[in-house]
């Protein structure tokens, strides 16, 4: 009899509660077969069947509080013997087919540092098909990143994870028959060949889109054949996919009608699943808005000056470090030293005390196709500003590739987003929690100004300060954000200090 224990719920995480129950006490179950699924306060947790055999007894009930060590259930060893005899008696008439070669499992990897669980995305290949090896198979999805899965090898695949399926590093999701690639391939090849001419641009397209791919392919009605692939092991990217919808947009008249015949057949409405980072980011800053007291503040900086010195020096900075300078990297300079002077917009509230931060890690929001994500720049007052540009730039390739780790993710001390990257004039930030400020950046502007009693065109951007005014007073925001306009207008105060 093996006991199922509460594992380790993590750092300051002392219970947590039954979510469900997957099994019933008398089913059979397999080592490693997920059981029971826990939630905590700060994560969910899966625990597995610690031997093959029957779930024997189940202790604790969903909903019911659990704490680490505590005996959930219990498995009977060996019991699951009989019951899988009828399985093995039914083998030997597959067997034949199996026993030129050997299969390959196909497992899901590790999505990285404390990421326990993903779900499945759109398998682009059916059970019984062909593949090749490092053909793309699936996405598996997770809060923070999507990972490819690919074939290990050549031959005839099996799926064993439906989409939309939970699945845990190391779990097998399907296997590839190694022989069967030998044997079905001539079989299935003069069956093919006629298919092959009236299916056209889909039959090449599923085995190179993603999912998010196909979408775009689909709704464009482009020819992936056509398409030039820039993504890694060959594969088509989202943005192969756009920049072909541009080159293909000026194709005369025949292009203008195209669009009709799609959207003849398309569904007027569409229901798709939000992905686990989707419902992440939702989460995130809906708990944040219910928890903070938030308040934005405006102001305006003329940029004539910063964006002077970066023209004139923006050459001999690249040569000399290797990486463009921008603006991000003046502003960071400025926030780190506003920080230093208003200490409550560096500081977060835990309970009924405040935590002051005497280290300034700056979360730079970046946009992916998957999501935001904010990545944490470690700190950044002890970095120059080639340092800073290049640890930026890291970071946004990191989480374009959805390489990012979860300490690259977590103990940011305040954020810096920019959406003028996208065109965005003004809007109101929502705080990245448990931070008590955010900085929003946005799009430069030729407005006319009066200066001097002059009116003079000037490259104007609006910044937005918002703030928890729990902690946060009216006075040391708008000084925050005067400091900063001032370090902005006038870089030479940031080098003298002043």
């Amino acid at each position: 009899m093996a006991d199922i224990l509460t594992p380790a719920l993590g750092e300051s995480v002392s219970e947590a509660s039954i979510a469900k129950w997957t099994k019933k006490v008398g089913d059979a179950v397999k080592k490693d077969e997920v059981l029971v699924e826990l939630e905590t306060d700060k994560v969910s947790l899966e625990v597995v069947a610690p031997a093959d055999g029957v779930l024997a007894a189940i202790n604790a009930a969903e909903g019911d509080t659990v704490v680490p060590g505590t005996v959930l259930g219990s498995v009977s060893e060996g019991a699951s013997a009989p019951a899988a005899a009828p399985a093995a008696a039914a083998a030997p008439a597959a067997a034949p087919a199996a026993s030129g070669g050997a299969s390959i499992e196909i497992a899901v990897p590790t999505m990285g540092e404390s990421v326990a669980e993903g779900s499945i995305g759109t398998w682009l290949k059916k059970s019984g098909d062909t593949v090749a090896k490092d053909e793309l198979l699936v996405e598996i999805e997770t809060d923070k990143v999507a990972v490819e899965v690919s074939a290990p090898a050549a031959g005839v695949l099996t799926i064993a994870a439906d989409n939309g399926s939970t699945v845990t590093p190391g779990q097998v999701i399907g296997s590839i028959s190694a022989s069967g690639a030998a044997a079905a391939a001539p079989a299935a090849a003069p069956i093919a060949a006629a298919p092959a001419n009236t299916g056209s641009a889909q039959a090449p397209a599923s085995a190179h889109l993603s999912p998010a791919v196909q979408r775009v392919v689909s709704e464009n009605n482009l020819n992936p054949a056509s398409l030039s692939a820039t993504g890694p092991k060959g594969n088509i990217t989202k943005a192969d996919a756009i920049a072909a919808i541009g080159a293909a947009a000026p194709s005369g008249p025949a292009a203008a009608a195209a669009p009709a015949a799609p959207r003849a057949d398309q569904p007027r409405e569409e229901r798709v699943k939000m992905t686990r980072l989707r419902q992440t980011i939702a989460r995130r800053l809906k708990e944040s808005q219910n928890t903070a007291a938030q308040l934005t503040t405006f102001n305006e900086v003329d940029m004539t000056n910063v964006m002077a010195l970066r023209a004139q020096y923006k050459e001999v900075f690249e040569k000399r470090h290797g990486v463009k300078l921008g603006f991000m990297s003046f502003f960071t300079k400025a926030v780190v030293q506003a920080l230093h002077e208003i200490p409550a917009v560096n500081a977060e509230i835990d309970g009924t005390d405040i935590i002051y931060k005497n280290h300034y890690d700056i979360g730079v929001a970046v946009g992916t196709d998957k999501g935001l994500v904010v990545p944490v720049l470690r700190d950044a007052d002890t970095l120059s500003l080639a340092g800073i540009e290049k640890g930026i730039g890291a970071l946004g390739k990191a989480a374009r590739d959805g390489a990012l780790t979860m300490d690259q993710m977590q103990g940011g001390t305040f954020t810096i987003t920019n959406g003028g990257t996208y065109g965005s004039l003004m809007s109101t930030p929502i705080l990245n929690a448990p931070q008590s400020g955010i900085l929003g950046m946005h799009n430069i502007v030729q407005r006319p100004m009066a200066i001097n009693g002059e009116v003079k065109i000037r490259p104007m951007m609006y910044l937005a300060l918002s703030y928890d005014h729990r902690i946060v007073d009216g006075k040391e925001a708008v000084t925050f954000l005067v400091r900063i306009k001032e370090l902005l207008e006038d870089p030479a105060r940031a080098l003298l200090d002043l």
